[in-house]
């Protein structure tokens, strides 16, 4: 008997075969078995306001201006980030910007450079 995937949301072991699905019967989560291939990446896939894949170690470009929490700061349209760390949460890039420091910021306001 071949041994059936874990649920890629839950990770729930209890998962069976629906035709060409598998299904979990503790959270209701069905995927194809190509899906499963494809996603047995190391996590979830970060990406930027145009969607393309961000990767520890690239540079991004901020496309508003951002208030900085606390203070009267703002990172400007343009400003370069470089060596940005992507990191669980809703801030999932964590860099260090020239003139501010270090700060998290989201994905959905940088593009890659």
């Amino acid at each position: 008997m071949s041994e059936l995937p874990n649920c890629p949301q839950c990770q729930s072991q209890y998962t069976y075969e629906d035709r060409d699905l598998f299904v979990c019967p503790e959270c209701g989560h069905e995927w194809s078995g190509q899906e499963s291939a494809e996603d047995s990446s190391d996590g979830p896939v970060i990406k930027d306001a145009n969607g393309n894949p961000l990767a520890d170690g690239d540079s991004v470009t901020v496309i508003k201006d951002l208030k900085v929490k606390g203070s009267s700061l703002v990172v400007k349209v343009g400003t370069k980030v470089k060596n940005i760390r992507l990191v669980d949460g809703d801030h999932d890039i964590d860099c260090k910007i020239d003139g501010i420091g270090p700060m998290k910021l989201k994905s959905e306001f940088v593009k890659k450079a």
